[in-house]
């Protein structure tokens, strides 16, 4: 229907929709996050619940406790790789359709910790993110800001069709592997099937007039 059409019903007090409008209405009004955090991301996450932000006036007012009753996983701060296979294994247990934020420049890359031998650089490598917020922390308006831009994202997914949403195609996994501990790193090191590493192109732009970089 044409929107200036559905405006003018609008105002004459008929509201025209469709199912998928109104099933993706339904999921982005009532996302309940996990209620978990890694460090110091957390508080800020925290805050951001509390009456100066009021994060429950986005639909996100139930934060839970298990996971199967959770369908958002905000990832707050530092993931250790002692930590890493307990965070996909609570993402594993979440009911589809889920989601990820990454939260902080810990979680998303490692942060300042990235050269440590004990810091996984990025959960993306094991387990898929929607919405990336930078910072180091960032602050309660960074974590609305990204509740809104997935949000979104959610009213824009289709019910059908090859564009349709990763928990709508049957022949995409909900479940991801979980990593293990060996003698010198997690195994394995990533999830090939979310995470491959980039390609970097040498470029001459880069080159002076004589041709050395």
């Amino acid at each position: 229907m044409d929107e200036q059409l559905k405006s003018e019903l609008r105002r004459q007090g008929v509201v025209a929709t469709s199912l998928q409008e109104l099933y993706n209405w339904g999921r982005r009004s009532s996302l309940w996050p996990l209620n978990f955090g890694l460090a110091c991301c957390a508080i800020e996450m925290i805050a951001a619940t509390m009456a100066r932000y009021d994060l429950a006036r986005f639909g996100a007012e139930v934060f839970r406790p298990s996971p199967r009753q959770a369908d958002l996983m905000i990832v707050a701060g530092t993931v250790t790789k002692k930590m890493a296979p307990q965070v996909v294994r609570l993402y594993n247990q979440m009911p589809e359709p889920k989601y990820v934020i990454s939260m902080g420049a810990c979680a998303i890359s490692g942060g300042p910790f990235k050269q440590g031998y004990n810091v996984l650089k990025g959960i993306d490598r094991y387990i898929p993110v929607d919405v990336y917020i930078p910072g180091c922390p960032p602050r309660p308006e960074a974590l609305i800001d990204a509740f809104l831009m997935l949000q979104k994202k959610i009213d824009e997914q289709y019910l059908t069709g090859p564009n349709r949403p990763r928990h709508l195609n049957a022949d995409l996994p909900s479940e991801f592997v979980v990593p293990e501990f060996s003698a010198h790193d997690l195994v394995p090191t990533q999830n090939s099937e979310v995470w491959k590493a980039p390609l970097v192109n040498i470029s001459i732009a880069g080159k002076n007039e004589s041709g050395r970089n």
